[in-house]
């Protein structure tokens, strides 16, 4: 069955976010998944591992993974769940080549590749049973029309689950990773290549910048506005990364302002329990 909306039209108009996204990425996709690994000391694969546990697919699932890159939550998915179809989506044509060269020995069936924007999804409303998202929302314009966009083509009582990289509270956590942005992740990036240079200069300055634009509380509002429930948040190596996953509503979503963050609740447990009691609180 073909799902795909046939509103055809331009592309969004390239703004310099997405322009300065589409340059960042162009260089890296040679040794994306290892260098992502190592200048994270390990910790994005595991990030990963609980992005995909956070939304469980099941055998049959259809799951939308967007900002796919080069495949890494895709195969991720597919690994808890073979029976479950995969269709990946990306702006940039240099990760899907990765992404591409990733599948390429596998079934053809499980995972189709995509080019496009997460702010206009070539799918039909609710074609999806689930839907995953990595380090996007800084890449895009507006995240509160974004996050309606992508809650859009999941069904009523499908998952939604995302990984961005947070900013820690604890303040001896906050001051060490202030100095591995600003000076460390720049020198080790340089080492590596020059396009892996210019991604430790932006990465930091980045991050910081979306939280002060867009604090946690208020990101969890654009997904309740987006119709979607019982958002949960946990911070992840001490608050260096963020995952927060949701429901979708079985009702139409609430106009922008009606719902109140502080329905979100943060995920306790493990090695995550101290970052944990930063997340928004019921």
């Amino acid at each position: 069955m073909d799902t795909t909306d046939q509103r055809s039209g331009a592309p969004p108009s390239q703004t310099v976010v997405k322009r300065q996204a589409l340059e960042l990425f162009r260089g890296l996709p040679r040794r994306y998944d290892l260098l992502s690994a190592v200048l994270s000391f390990g910790q994005d694969p595991r990030w990963r591992r609980a992005l995909v546990s956070a939304v469980a697919p099941a055998a049959g699932d259809r799951v939308l993974d967007v900002a796919t890159g080069t495949g890494m939550v895709a195969a991720e998915l597919l690994a808890r769940e073979p029976g479950c179809r995969i269709v990946g989506i990306d702006q940039s044509p240099e990760m899907l080549s990765g992404a591409r060269a990733r599948f390429a020995g596998t079934d053809g069936g499980a995972v189709e590749l995509i080019e496009g924007q997460a702010e206009e999804l070539p799918f039909a409303d609710e074609s999806f049973d689930a839907l995953t998202f990595t380090y996007l929302l800084r890449y895009v314009d507006d995240p509160r029309a974004t996050m309606r966009e992508l809650a859009r083509v999941v069904r009523p009582g499908g998952r939604v689950a995302s990984l961005e990289f947070g900013v820690p509270q604890w303040p001896p956590a906050r001051a060490a990773w202030q100095l591995y942005t600003r000076i460390g992740l720049p020198v080790l990036g340089q080492m590596a290549s020059r396009e892996w240079g210019e991604v430790g200069r932006f990465l930091g300055p980045s991050i910081t910048g979306f939280y002060e634009r867009h604090p946690l509380p208020k990101i969890v509002g654009y997904w309740q506005e987006a119709g979607l429930q019982d958002v949960e948040v946990r911070r992840m190596s001490l608050g260096g990364g963020v995952i927060m996953s949701a429901t979708k509503s079985m009702s139409a979503p609430d106009a922008p302002g009606g719902h109140d963050a502080s329905d979100a609740h943060d995920v306790h447990g493990g090695d995550d329990a101290l970052e944990a009691r930063d997340a928004c609180h019921a």
